[in-house]
């Protein structure tokens, strides 16, 4: 299911439960707990980044920028982004500028 239905379903109490990302901006937005997964029934999700070699060669800092994001976001710092974004409708780009500061 598309997961702005999901959220949707919530709030219209359609169902009780869902299972969605734990970095979606809506979790806050809707003052929602997330449960923790003592069972380790879902996989660790972990973003990666795969990028062409002639990417990186054409532009030769981009491997150390992103480096430098590595392990730097955390779970509540995605959420708190992905809200900006898709609840409040800022900008992808004012939203990492922000993030990543002056």
């Amino acid at each position: 299911m598309n997961l702005g239905l999901l959220y949707q379903a919530l709030k219209q109490d359609q169902v009780d439960m869902v299972a969605g990302n734990s970095t979606d901006g809506l979790i806050a937005a809707m003052k929602l707990t997330v449960l923790r997964d003592d069972k380790n029934y879902f996989p660790p999700y972990a973003a990666a980044l795969a990028v062409r070699r002639a990417t990186f060669e054409a532009h030769p800092h981009l491997q150390e920028a992103l480096a430098e994001l590595s392990g730097k976001i955390s779970t509540e710092a995605m959420r708190n982004m992905n809200y900006q974004v898709d609840g409040l409708h800022h900008s992808v780009r004012d939203v990492a500028k922000e993030f990543l500061g002056p």
